[in-house]
């Protein structure tokens, strides 16, 4: 028997970053997200259950971990498919979100009213219904569209109601 046929060698950089990406991904479905990695030898026990264990083998997992650049989160675990650039804009997205409360809406709870208006009525109308105190809680938010404005409400009678009122 060959003796090159029995004896596993070890994997190539690209595989193994292939085989890391996996076992992080993996990790991250099952878990939701990944609490078990945070350096190269946190995958040794799996890359070791298949190659024999050496420092070749320790080197080329290092490797593929530095190639990878993955960047770490705040309890320092890495983080998959995202580079440090999506991070870092994920957390001044955050940031923003924070100094402007943001609050999501979801929008099938919500009705949409058409207005037609003429262009040059638009901003203006837009801008009274958003200071009204009659029109106060009544609307999401207004949109201007190519001809009249997009109200977005959860009741859609009362606003109907208010709006006819005002029309002559």
């Amino acid at each position: 028997m060959d003796q090159s046929t029995t004896i596993r060698k070890n994997p190539s950089r690209e595989t193994c970053e292939g085989v890391i990406k996996r076992i992080l991904m993996t990790e991250v479905l099952q878990n939701g997200t990944n609490s078990h990695f945070r350096n190269a030898s946190d995958f040794m026990s799996y890359f070791e259950s298949l190659y024999p264990a050496s420092d070749a083998l320790t080197k080329q997992v290092q490797r593929a971990i530095k190639s990878l650049n993955m960047p770490k989160d705040e309890k320092g675990y890495f983080i998959v498919n995202k580079t440090a650039l999506q991070l870092d804009q994920e957390k001044e997205i955050s940031r923003l979100f924070e100094q402007a409360h943001v609050s999501v809406e979801p929008m099938e709870n919500y009705e949409t009213v058409f207005l037609s208006a003429e262009a040059p009525m638009r901003s203006y109308l837009v801008y009274t219904l958003e200071k009204s105190e009659t029109f106060k809680g009544k609307f999401l938010t207004i949109v201007e569209a190519s001809n009249g404005l997009i109200i977005y409400t959860k009741n859609k009678n009362q606003l109907l109601i208010l709006l006819n009122s005002l029309t002559i």
